[in-house]
């Protein structure tokens, strides 16, 4: 399977990284902070890779926009708590790495800024793996194809032959809107039945399941 591709494309929060909980939790902290309706889990977890506007307006619509840079605060507050709590999925270090021996690129495509993902990469020591990274605050966000697309034309790949690996529907539609493949995990923020209805390669419980199906020999 993995000769079909010569780019790996990994989206972080809930796929590399299992932080669903914290981020729904936070979400969830500042909204009370606020006063504001607190956004049941589905709510919270489905706007997660989203850009902050959408995000905001499906997971709290009642907040005012004069308001958004205050709610943003909490959020960030609320997250930094659980930050250093966070751990990388089961199998995370050992399909990158193999990956990487294999001669394939890797990058990341998230809905994380620049700065909350240079945190991630130095504290899991993962940064130097990644040929490049897109992040929400740098270009489109998810579904926009725009971080698949500029991720294919910096490292010289055809979208079609870049694999895209997300937990979300955002992550499986901005692949096909790039005309990218993808494959979904249901670890992550949202469930396999909407997984599923994006019609991605194939859906995994594990990342381990993703490692067998991309490399059966190793």
């Amino acid at each position: 399977m993995l000769d079909r591709f010569d780019l790996v494309v990994f989206d972080w929060d809930g796929t590399l990284s299992d932080s669903t909980a914290a981020i729904v939790s936070a979400i969830q902290d500042a909204a009370a902070d606020l006063d504001l309706p607190v956004p049941d889990h589905a709510t919270a977890s489905h706007v997660i890779g989203l850009g902050l506007h959408d995000a905001l307006a499906r997971a709290v619509p009642t907040l005012p926009a004069e308001r958004i840079a205050e709610y943003s605060a909490r959020y960030r507050v609320h997250y930094l708590a659980r930050e250093a709590e966070l751990v990388l999925f089961p199998g995370a270090r050992e399909l990158v790495a193999e990956l990487r021996q294999s001669g394939v690129m890797l990058a990341i495509a998230t809905g994380k800024s620049q700065h909350g993902l240079q945190r991630a990469l130095a504290a899991t020591g993962l940064g130097a793996e990644f040929a490049a990274t897109r992040c929400a605050d740098q270009t489109h966000p998810k579904p926009h194809p725009a971080m698949l697309l500029e991720l294919a034309e910096e490292l010289m790949v055809a979208p079609q032959r870049t694999l895209m690996v997300g937990d979300t529907t955002h992550d499986l539609q901005m692949a096909e809107a790039a005309q990218a493949a993808a494959v979904g995990l249901t670890q992550g923020a949202h469930p396999y039945e909407q997984l599923a209805a994006c019609r991605p390669l194939a859906l995994f419980d594990s990342l381990a399941q993703l490692h067998q199906w991309l490399m059966p020999n190793r």
